[in-house]
């Protein structure tokens, strides 16, 4: 029987393999900051955090909501980069935000950054995210044709 356990290698026989970038935080547990699989990308959840600065990026849970958005974002784009995609290669964002009254504020951001790009998006409330953060966001990308940078990784 297979070894069932899951390790940062691709997986043999199949087109999958670990995304990872140091222009946006790194993974902060067990997981990858992105995996792609054949031409399609998935975002992990990506928090706030700075790239670089202490091993695990650099926090700053009370700067302002539109400096969280802009950064969650940067970092959801930076990933997706990391696999050949780009911002216009997002087929589908998820956006945690705590509080409702967030939403137009991060609408205005993410509208800021991504322009015309328009992918699909779906806005969750909670009540609360790791680190005291407001906005988490994850995506589903493709790949553009352009190779990733060093097979997925940077």
């Amino acid at each position: 029987m297979a070894d069932p356990t899951m390790t940062d290698a691709a997986a043999p026989g199949l087109d999958v393999a670990p995304v990872s970038t140091d222009r946006a935080a790194p993974a902060g547990g067990h997981y990858s900051q992105g995996v792609r699989h054949g031409d399609l990308i998935y975002v992990s959840g990506q928090l706030p955090v700075a790239p670089g600065g202490t091993p695990g990026g650099t926090h700053d849970p009370d700067a302002d909501f539109d400096r969280q958005a802009r950064l969650a974002v940067r970092n959801m784009i930076a990933v997706v980069e990391a696999a050949g995609g780009s911002a216009a290669s997002i087929l589908k964002v998820t956006v945690y935000l705590v509080g409702v009254a967030n939403w137009p504020r991060f609408n205005a951001v993410y509208a800021e950054i991504l322009g015309d790009v328009r992918p699909a998006r779906s806005v969750v409330p909670v009540p609360e995210l790791h680190y005291g953060y407001l906005v988490e966001v994850d995506a589903v990308a493709v790949r553009t044709g352009a190779p990733p940078a060093a097979a997925g990784n940077d």
